[in-house]
């Protein structure tokens, strides 16, 4: 009896005695669901790079820089895991994921893709790990759509426009973060709120939110 007293009680430490470690521990529904945005969010990615210069040319042509307005559309990935998933390397994890698979299916920047998906993703998850992993109001998810947009902006500005002057390095930054502010962090904070209320979060944290507020 003695012997199993001491044996529950060793595992009763040993499980709560780091609240910290489980909750930033992946679970394999953390994992997957993770990938799962990831490669939904590729083929976004995909299909977004096949519109991106129909739709930008004119914007570029009449203005250069303006083009950024719609590099959002490849920084939600990293913003909408983050705040699903809550935990550290979610956002970079989603939005690598994603870079991977549009670079698989075939895209014009080609290998680069992973670069700029890797950075983006970084640029999100700083802002998350900023707040520690315990914050993911409105506010939070927009500034994660910040990060994303000035990581975009380095590695574009590095890779596809070395060498550009300073009207365009400024305006390219600009429209880049605001269009990771609404693309990725308004949009992705509302796709996470209404995806909760379908129930189908409901072993996450922002399930039992969305529970809590009906």
């Amino acid at each position: 009896m003695h012997a199993t007293t001491t044996q529950l009680g060793r595992s009763t430490s040993s499980s709560s005695g780091s609240p910290t470690g489980g909750r930033f521990q992946w679970r394999v529904v953390d994992i997957i669901t993770a990938s799962v945005i990831g490669v939904a969010a590729g083929l976004i990615f995909w299909a977004w790079g096949l519109a991106y210069n129909p739709v930008t040319t004119p914007l570029s042509a009449a203005l250069p820089g303006l083009q950024g307005l719609f590099n959002g559309g490849w920084l939600f990935a990293g913003v909408l895991g983050g705040l699903i998933i809550r935990k550290p390397g979610a956002a970079l994890y989603t939005e690598l994921v994603a870079a991977v698979v549009s670079a698989l299916i075939g895209t014009q920047w080609g290998i680069t893709t992973l670069v700029s998906g890797a950075v983006q993703g970084i640029g999100a998850e700083i802002v998350f790990a900023l707040f520690l992993y315990s914050s993911y109001r409105l506010w939070v998810a927009l500034l994660a759509g910040v990060g994303a947009g000035i990581a975009l902006s380095i590695t574009d500005l590095t890779l596809s426009y070395p060498g550009s002057d300073t009207p365009f390095i400024l305006l390219y930054s600009l429209t880049s973060i605001v269009s990771g502010i609404v693309l990725a962090g308004l949009l992705s904070w509302l796709a996470m709120r209404g995806i909760a209320r379908t129930g189908a979060l409901s072993r996450f944290a922002a399930g039992r939110e969305a529970r809590a507020l009906v």
